[in-house]
């Protein structure tokens, strides 16, 4: 997360397009990791039968917040240009590192997240949901 936020930072400078690209493509990389670690914390923390919904709130948020930093983005691009566009994802990236942070000891996780039961993850139909939880370890 930290590296996500930190490669916002030079798009900053606003060096060109072909430049513009490769940034972005880098900061691009560290954005998959992310996503992948969010959907882990949530499965494993998720109560037992409730992986679906988990995720279907995980990808919600995903949606709001996406929506809240363009309707941020597009009046600071209005006001400060757009340098200060990218600031807005830099400053997101960095928050949600603060909030990683600040609740590591909440993502650890549970003493039984390594066992893998059949019965472990089923929905109301008692067909067993495909997880993270297979013990590898983001």
């Amino acid at each position: 997360m930290a590296l996500l936020a930190v490669c916002y930072v030079p798009l900053m400078l606003v060096p060109g397009a072909p430049a513009m690209t490769a940034l972005s493509a880098l900061a691009g990389v560290f954005l998959a990791p992310s996503l992948a670690c969010a959907f882990v914390i949530v499965d494993r923390h998720a109560p037992r039968g409730t992986v679906t919904e988990a995720f279907s709130w995980l990808v919600t948020t995903f949606t709001v917040g996406a929506s809240l930093g363009t309707a941020a983005a597009g009046p600071v691009v209005e006001w400060g240009g757009t340098a200060s566009g990218f600031a807005v994802p830099a400053l997101a990236g960095a928050a949600a590192l603060l909030v990683l942070l600040a609740t590591v000891r909440v993502m650890v996780p549970p003493p039984d997240s390594g066992i893998v039961a059949g019965s472990s993850e089923n929905d109301r139909n008692g067909t067993v949901e495909p997880g993270f939880t297979a013990g590898h370890q983001a």
